[in-house]
């Protein structure tokens, strides 16, 4: 994954890669950071900065769900959105930013403040790309991922997971095809409707009570849940600033008791949540940092947050703890006959083997070589989906686009930076830390 998008905002903002991050520190195994300033804020990037939130609510009103959290002064967005420039206007504002950018980052000297600069100017860059997009620009799938999240994928053939495909058949022999096998297998695994709230919220205190033992939160966050219908996501965190988030799962098709932790922590902890909280606290209120305040959608923050956010159940429910939650905790709350061998657990860690194949999936069905119908296809053989879950699958890719390789490759990398070198439980988190509370791009996860 060491691509020459290693050097694509280094060239412009040279010299930041060896500038240190703030140092965690730990009470109790609990992860601080010192949010102190070691310099003042650059006046010059303060103002970009600023231009930059007014930019991003301006792109929102031309684009439903491109703004995914705002919590900055409501007279700003107030404003935006009562006098928005048109989408021509708004591609060169981005660009003039850039150009800004480039001559304000020449005189930082400050650590943290070059840090931030680049960060922002990878922002403008997506902001960019997508403004072409809504003007009728089409990207292919690998150039489009990279303009948008700051990372080209290099994506395997279907082929190769024939392999992972053989593990999963062997673990449901049968008669059949294998997609309906499994979905057979898992249905058993349904959690009832009217169980539903029980079994999420002990899934979410769980997720809040690993990863508060190792990251400090705010003593006043909380989120909501809400289930809802009508969506291609299953699940999703609509942060609110003043560390609160509504958390919605959709419940249009059946959810099966895997989804209770894998939402917990995605959505709420070490996930979105708290990501969005540790911003909040450490560098929009704690440095005084504005454009941390909005979040586009279309930007290199998705693949950090998605891809965090995905490991964050792993790292949270390490090894066999995960089983023996959903055993001993989540089963009995829903009603689930529990079973007599870990077979179900197993059949989990093989289809995730498989996740992979989405991505190749959706470039393949974007980049136009193959129809709908095929994409829903081949989705079903490989990710073992009934034709309704793999039908909204594709919605989400049709919706998303490039989207989609936040998940699989933004865990991969974030894997990655996290267990680089098998640290011990205690590094493990405050990494996850540092992730959480730093103005971080994909390019430093590739970073030693």
């Amino acid at each position: 994954m060491r691509h020459a998008f290693l050097l694509l905002l280094s060239c412009a903002l040279a010299g930041c890669a060896a500038n240190p991050p703030p140092t965690p520190s730990t009470a109790d195994g609990v992860v601080t950071l010192d949010v102190r300033r070691t310099a003042a804020p650059s006046p010059a990037l303060g103002d970009i900065a600023n231009d930059y939130v007014r930019l991003s609510l301006e792109i929102g009103t031309h684009e439903d769900g491109y703004i995914d959290a705002y919590y900055g002064p409501a007279d700003v967005k107030a404003a935006a959105e009562a006098a928005p420039r048109d989408k021509p206007a708004l591609l060169a504002a981005t660009r003039d930013l850039m150009a800004r950018l480039d001559l304000a980052a020449r005189r930082i000297t400050d650590p943290m403040e070059r840090r931030r600069a680049i960060s922002l100017r990878a922002q403008l860059r997506a902001a960019e790309t997508r403004l072409l997009m809504m003007q009728g620009t089409r990207f292919a799938f690998a150039d489009e991922a990279e303009r948008l999240f700051g990372v080209r994928p290099r994506l395997k053939p279907l082929a190769s997971y024939d392999a992972d495909l053989a593990k999963v058949e062997a673990l449901v022999p049968g008669s059949g095809p294998l997609p309906t096998r499994v979905e057979t297998f898992l249905d058993r695994f349904t959690i009832p409707k009217d169980r539903l709230q029980k079994v999420f919220d002990a899934a979410i205190a769980r997720c809040r009570g690993r990863s508060a033992a190792h990251i400090a939160m705010p003593a006043d966050e909380s989120f909501r849940l809400e289930f809802v219908t009508g969506k291609s996501w299953s699940g999703y965190n609509y942060y609110q600033g003043g560390y609160h988030s509504l958390i919605q799962v959709n419940t249009d098709l059946p959810i099966r008791l895997s989804r209770a932790i894998d939402l917990g922590c995605h959505e709420g902890y070490p996930g979105h949540h708290l990501l969005n909280m540790k911003l909040e606290e450490l560098l929009t209120k704690g440095r005084g940092w504005t454009e941390f305040a909005v979040y586009p959608l279309y930007s290199p923050q998705s693949l950090i947050a998605e891809g965090s956010a995905n490991y964050g159940i792993d790292l949270a429910f390490p090894g066999a703890s995960r089983a023996d939650t959903e055993r001993d905790v989540l089963m009995p709350l829903a009603e689930i006959p529990v079973p007599s061998d870990d077979r179900y657990w197993q059949l989990l860690d093989a289809i995730k083997a498989l996740q992979g194949a989405r991505l190749t999936i959706a470039q393949q069905y974007l980049d136009g070589a193959i129809d709908r119908a095929t994409a829903v296809a081949m989705t079903q053989k490989y990710l073992l989906m009934s034709p309704e879950r793999a039908d909204q699958s594709v919605r989400f890719a049709e919706q998303y686009r490039s989207y989609v390789i936040n998940y699989g490759l933004g865990e991969a990398m974030v894997r990655g930076y996290i267990e680089r070198g098998k640290p011990d439980r205690d590094e493990m988190w405050r990494r996850m830390a540092k992730i959480l509370s730093e103005p971080t791009l994909p390019a430093d996860l590739l970073r030693r």
